[in-house]
């Protein structure tokens, strides 16, 4: 639909998401170079619809009169402070301008949906030094004749209790996600009361890293679509929400972070264990897909594919943890008879999310290269209910640390990997949770890589982007009152007692890990003299985005793995990734 060289994507967050929506046959859209919002209709040009100027736009609603849409805007003219986040009303019938503020006050502001007949407005707000996982408030207002809002009211939610995806249904009763009970279950506001449509052990919701997640979607007046987590998988359902029926979709295919939903399907990016994410179309009776367009058209023999199994595993204090391990797999070849596989330990980002068991080309490079690969949902990884989620809770650096080495150490004892060659990877919070692996349990690990990890939790909270400028507060502590925490669990302050291999990753633009995170902790390893090698590419900002980047780290990072083990991968690999990688010279203090 959009032209060429056209890049659909806000910062709002800096995480974005929800940066188009459409009504009726036109699409509204924000465009990256210069986050103004545009206007395209079938077979025209884009039309600029904001005037030009340091604002952000995301998350919007058009109203059914279309004469206005409602949106978050963040606003970043205030010479270096804070910026200001809000909801605007766009007039689509004026000149370009910046919106006008309907709602103002709180720091953060997601997810306005107009009722069918334009006549309220639902949104969401929460205030630092809470995340959006931690507790949100829902309001709603009269919308008047001139898109003014009136007599705004909050209908639930708290510091405690998260409010997730609020959405009217076709009679205009208010629907929303919320954890009170300790699982994020669906409720409806009816004749001015809060009911509970459905009670289940089960995650119908997500953390709201991104905005205009969804996880449930109205087929008809009387059944609602939901997707929902249940030990680490994502599955589909239907509700029926007069009599309380609900009915499984027989599929193998896992919904992403989008669902929406017609009388006899539901529609949503996902995947499965063997099928690359693509827009699929699954009939609700059947579990029938059919797809629009996958991610990719390549198609890769099974006997290459590792499927994923489900683990728990014992952890501190008498707890247990969840991962997915693959065990490696290449119908073209065999291990030597008693020979255990090296292991890739992965931490993923957030540190507030989760892995999924979908199809992640990525894991499949390592397994058809011989490695097993763990990759772990540790404590306060979401899916497993808020309890687990908030298990992290002034524990990060501990207890997601320790559920990966125990991940590995159990993996280990169990004669599914040799425990003489582990290695921990990770991105973002998760290249933390690695760097901190590799320092704070030596000897562990044999190996590291952190794209784009933190190394000094001091310097991060002073120099993030507002969206998490106040995240360690729940993780750690409030800073500076305990900022002996920040530094006791800073792998920077403890270079000493990390001797092995790290290889870093990291993007010159990013503005939620700044570069110099990878750079001070890469320099200070180089100075005592442990192996170190750094990566840097640029335009890239937080997560890669760039094939030939992708690529390069891949490569890379396999042959820095085949220095410090001793092999040469068989792989042609790309002159510049060998070139990095020179002969491995163990640091005196390794055995240690």
């Amino acid at each position: 639909m959009t032209p060429a060289q056209t890049n659909v994507r806000t910062r709002v967050h800096e995480y974005g998401g929800a940066a188009y929506v459409v009504s009726g046959d036109t699409i509204f859209y924000s465009e990256f170079v210069d986050q103004r919002l545009y206007r395209l209709g079938p077979g025209g040009r884009p039309e600029p619809v904001t005037a030009p100027g340091d604002w952000y736009y995301a998350d919007g609603a058009v109203h059914p009169s279309r004469r206005w849409l409602v949106c978050v805007r963040e606003d970043h003219t205030n010479n270096g402070h804070e910026p200001v986040t809000t909801l605007v009303r766009v007039a689509l019938d004026r000149p370009e301008h910046a919106g006008h503020v309907i709602a103002s006050g709180h720091d953060f502001y997601s997810t306005p949906r107009f009722s069918p007949d334009g006549s309220r407005l639902s949104w969401i707000a929460w205030d630092h030094p809470r995340m959006p996982w931690d507790g949100t408030e829902l309001w709603t207002a009269d919308v008047l004749a001139d898109g003014r809002l009136d007599q705004p009211q909050r209908i639930a939610g708290d510091e405690a209790d998260a409010i997730f995806q609020p959405g009217w249904s076709p009679d205009g009763t208010l629907h929303f996600v919320s954890d009170r009970t300790g699982w994020w279950n669906l409720y409806r506001l009816r004749d001015d009361q809060v009911e509970l449509v459905h009670a289940m052990a089960a995650d119908v919701g997500r953390p709201q890293w991104q905005l205009g997640m969804s996880t449930w979607a109205f087929a008809d007046a009387g059944r609602v679509v939901v997707s929902y987590q249940q030990r680490g998988r994502w599955r589909l359902a239907t509700l029926d929400v007069q009599t309380g029926t609900f009915t499984p979709v027989p599929t193998e295919l896992e919904p992403g972070e989008n669902i929406t939903a017609t009388g006899t399907h539901a529609v949503f990016v996902g995947g499965s264990m063997a099928a690359p994410d693509a827009v699929v179309r699954v009939e609700l009776k059947t579990g029938t897909a059919e797809t629009f367009r996958a991610a990719t058209d390549v198609i890769i023999d099974d006997g290459y594919l590792s499927r994923p199994v489900p683990i728990e595993f014992p952890t501190g204090g008498g707890l247990t943890a969840h991962a997915f391990f693959y065990a490696p797999r290449n119908h073209d070849f065999a291990a030597p008879p008693g020979e255990r596989p090296p292991l890739i330990v992965i931490s993923h980002g957030g540190p507030t999310a989760s892995t999924s068991a979908r199809l992640n080309l990525e894991v499949q490079y390592w397994t058809s290269r011989g490695f097993a690969v763990v990759d772990v949902n540790y404590g306060g990884s979401s899916g497993y209910g808020r309890a687990y989620r908030r298990r992290l809770n002034e524990q990060w650096g501990i207890v997601d640390v320790a559920d990966c080495v125990n991940a590995a150490e159990y993996l280990a004892a169990g004669g599914r990997a040799d425990p003489d060659r582990l290695v921990i990877r990770g991105r973002s919070a998760g290249g933390y949770t690695a760097l901190a692996a590799l320092t704070f349990y030596p000897g562990v690990f044999k190996a590291g890589a952190s794209y784009y990890g933190i190394s000094d939790l001091e310097a991060m909270t002073r120099e993030t982007h507002k969206f998490e400028s106040r995240y360690l507060d729940s993780l750690l502590g409030p800073y500076p009152a305990r900022r002996d925490i920040y530094k006791a669990r800073s792998p920077i302050q403890f270079v000493d007692q990390l001797a092995c291999p790290v290889i870093f990753f990291q993007g010159l633009e990013d503005r939620v890990v700044p570069p110099n995170q990878s750079r001070m902790m890469a320099d200070a390893l180089t100075a005592k003299g442990v192996r170190v090698e750094v990566l840097t590419f640029e335009g890239e900002q937080h997560g890669f985005r760039r094939s030939d980047t992708i690529v390069r780290c891949l490569e890379a990072e396999l042959a820095f793995y085949g220095a410090v083990f001793g092999f040469v991968p068989a792989d042609g690999l790309s002159p510049i990734a060998f070139d990095r990688i020179r002969p491995h010279r163990p640091h005196p203090d390794a055995e240690r």
